[in-house]
């Protein structure tokens, strides 16, 4: 029974991560942090009740699964972004569909960081730019 249980979750898996072109750094990367993400959001509305998602800043239903639908409705871009490359024999529109994602989520994780009143390291602002710059298909320049 546990191998049968392990066999189709593993194709389906493998299914899955075929349609979004391959379990690659720049996926995982952006699950990682859409998860992340959430989990911070999360603590910023249970923990320290400051989410601008919401009137109280408290945690609502409503808000978290409004997080989780953007969250899946932004793995159905990438999806398409994966799709439009298969069509036109490219990585291009996926890797930078991903990469502004990656950068919205960082955004967002900062702050929510923020919030709870950590402190922001400056490379990682940078990082956030470089990202951005990327996304949008310009070559970073590097600031002094």
């Amino acid at each position: 029974m546990k191998n049968g249980i392990c066999t189709i979750v593993g194709v389906v898996g493998s299914f899955i991560a075929s349609l979004f072109g391959g379990w690659d750094t720049a996926l995982v990367t952006l699950m990682i942090f859409m998860a992340v993400d959430y989990i911070t959001g999360l603590v910023v509305a249970g923990v320290f009740h400051k989410s601008p998602k919401t009137d109280g800043g408290t945690l609502e239903s409503r808000a978290g699964w409004k997080g989780l639908c953007r969250k899946g409705m932004t793995l159905l871009v990438v999806l398409v972004a994966c799709r439009l490359d298969l069509i036109m024999g490219s990585n291009f529109i996926r890797d930078a569909t991903i990469i502004a994602f990656i950068a919205n989520e960082t955004i967002s994780i900062i702050e929510n960081a923020g919030l709870m009143g950590a402190p922001i390291p400056g490379v990682l602002v940078k990082a956030i730019e470089v990202l951005k710059q990327k996304a949008d298909g310009e070559t970073p320049v590097p600031k002094e």
